[in-house]
């Protein structure tokens, strides 16, 4: 339990600084986690064979055989024969029976001590030896024939089982107890290796030099067996390194060994909320605030995570309904409650530009892309972004450019490299479209944009240009216009003929050339009688709007 709090008082005191004194609430959360770690222990002690104790007992009054009278010389050896029969259950309570009749012969705790090592039930076994050791060092004392090997052989065996629990300055302290001569010197030295591991660990935690901290703790838990007390302050340092995935697995260890440990809950949901995934970091909050519905950690984590998924839907939902103003004041909203959060805000990010663009805001598009490359460097997802948003702009020819540098950086063979050519030679073509009729730069949308834009986009220009809603003066550059934006919208409004409009190939027959260039084949009256549902119109003549 030292050892427990001990590790809990470095986490504490290694975030607190001299200014922030006293640390009254800090220590009670402190010792709040020491209270579950006792609880768990008192758990453990009270379990044998993986039964919990009222079955054990059950199980020990059906096996039990008749001892009345018998010595405890007899019991023990009627231990033996139990434990050479698999019957470790009733070996367990022979013993018991011979420490009741002899309460100070050590022979019966160390022999109960061995059967409970050999089950891996180490806090029984740890309280066994103990006890073992007090007893034969007593009868040392006492005896005018001292029994040396005795106590020599409990005490070594005791501290070999504080090293496998990771209690190393104890163990060092009981080797020092033994006469030099007397000592295991191999299991001496190890004992001194783990002390001064953790002892190293340890004031590098306190230190905050998380790197050294998560060293050398990993190098302690390969001399010890039972290193939950050591994992927790591991994860936490490299939850501090950003190492998420090592905090994932470290936390996952000791949660299969204590499933309702706080801390550990706490931490394993930090670390996936930090990788992005939302819904794992909100079932380990949970499952902790089952246990504590106040724990202070887990409760304003779970609410984070709520709080930036909100914010994000509110985002995606102005996004996908066109209100792109919302949508940006969204993204932005999202982006501020956790400036810590990477994954997240490069993810907002990303959807933000494309809100920006969509928005014709491209000088501000531009600006978030050019800064998402800054911070995260030139990686095929952030080239994608910065020329998709150059594309928007009308900037052909640096979006080409960009392009070319995702496909150099993309793996060979791989699907970034495939995506990066294909948006190259979509690059080219905007570029080559350009500088003849470019059908989305007369309609106003992006290249990307969907059938319900270009609808909305094409009803709203035909209206404004329709020859009859002009004056006589502007009739002549009205029906010009008006029939550039119904040959854009008939090409752009067909899957086929816009995938072909995209690839720069011809899109009408005689055309020439790849692109725009004046193929119209529908009469633009009769064509926007067509979408608006009217009748008439045809030859050269059309319905007059109102």
């Amino acid at each position: 339990l030292l050892i427990v709090a001990r590790h809990l008082l470095i986490i504490v005191l290694s975030r607190v600084q001299p200014s922030n004194l006293p640390i009254a609430p800090m220590a009670l959360s402190s010792l709040s986690s020491l209270s579950l770690w006792c609880w768990t222990l008192v758990l453990l002690s009270s379990t044998a064979n993986g039964q919990p104790a009222q079955a054990q007992q059950q199980q020990q009054q059906q096996q039990q055989q008749p001892t009345e009278g018998w010595s405890a010389g007899k019991l023990r050896s009627a231990a033996e024969e139990a434990q050479s029969a698999g019957n470790t259950a009733q070996a367990l309570q022979f013993l018991q029976q011979a420490a009741t009749l002899e309460p100070s012969n050590p022979v019966n705790y160390y022999r109960r001590f061995k059967l409970r090592h050999r089950k891996r039930d180490y806090v029984a076994a740890l309280d066994d030896i103990r006890q073992a050791v007090e007893l034969a060092a007593k009868a040392q004392a006492g005896a005018e024939a001292s029994n040396d090997k005795q106590v020599t052989d409990y005490r070594t065996q005791k501290a070999k089982l504080l090293v496998q629990l990771g209690q190393c300055q104890q163990a060092v302290a009981e080797h020092e107890l033994l006469p030099n001569d007397a000592r295991d010197e191999t299991a001496y030295q190890t004992a001194q290796t783990c002390q001064a591991t953790l002892q190293q660990a340890e004031r590098a935690f306190f230190q905050k030099d998380y790197r050294t901290a998560a060293r050398a703790y990993g190098s302690a838990l390969q001399l010890v067996e039972v290193g939950s007390d050591l994992l927790l302050p591991k994860a936490q340092a490299l939850l501090e390194l950003g190492d998420f995935y090592g905090t994932v697995s470290d936390t996952g260890k000791l949660l299969k060994m204590h499933p309702q440990h706080l801390e550990a809950l706490y931490l394993r949901g930090t670390a996936y909320y930090k990788l992005g995934e939302h819904e794992q970091a909100i079932l380990h909050f949970r499952e902790a605030l089952k246990s504590d519905p106040e724990h202070k950690q887990n409760k304003e984590g779970h609410k984070l995570v709520k709080k930036l998924d909100k914010a994000h839907k509110k985002a995606q939902e102005a996004m996908n309904s066109g209100n792109w103003d919302v949508a940006i004041e969204q993204y932005q909203k999202a982006r501020k409650l956790d400036p810590t959060h990477q994954v997240f805000n490069r993810k907002i990010s990303l959807e933000l530009i494309q809100a920006l663009s969509k928005s014709g805001d491209h000088k501000q598009a531009l600006l978030e892309a050019e800064g998402y490359v800054e911070l995260s460097g030139e990686s095929i997802e952030s080239l994608f972004a910065l020329g998709d948003a150059q594309q928007a702009a009308e900037q052909y020819q640096q979006a080409v450019n960009t392009f070319k540098k995702a496909y150099e950086a993309a793996p060979e063979n791989s699907e970034q490299e495939r995506q990066a050519k294909q948006k190259v030679q979509e690059a080219q073509v905007a570029l080559k479209q350009s500088k003849e009729k470019n059908y989305y730069k007369i309609l106003g949308v992006s290249r990307q944009a969907t059938a319900k834009e270009i609808k909305s986009a094409y009803r709203k220009l035909a209206l404004q240009w329709h020859p009859d809603k002009v004056s006589e003066d502007d009739k002549e550059e009205a029906k010009t216009k008006f029939q550039d934006i119904g040959e854009a919208y008939e090409v752009l409004s067909d899957d086929e003929l816009r995938g072909k409009y995209d690839r720069g190939e011809e899109v009408f027959e005689n055309q020439g050339g790849g692109g725009g260039g004046g193929g119209h084949h529908t009469n633009p009256f009769q064509f926007f009688n067509q979408q608006f549902h009217h009748q008439g119109g045809g030859g050269g003549g059309h319905q007059r709007v109102h």
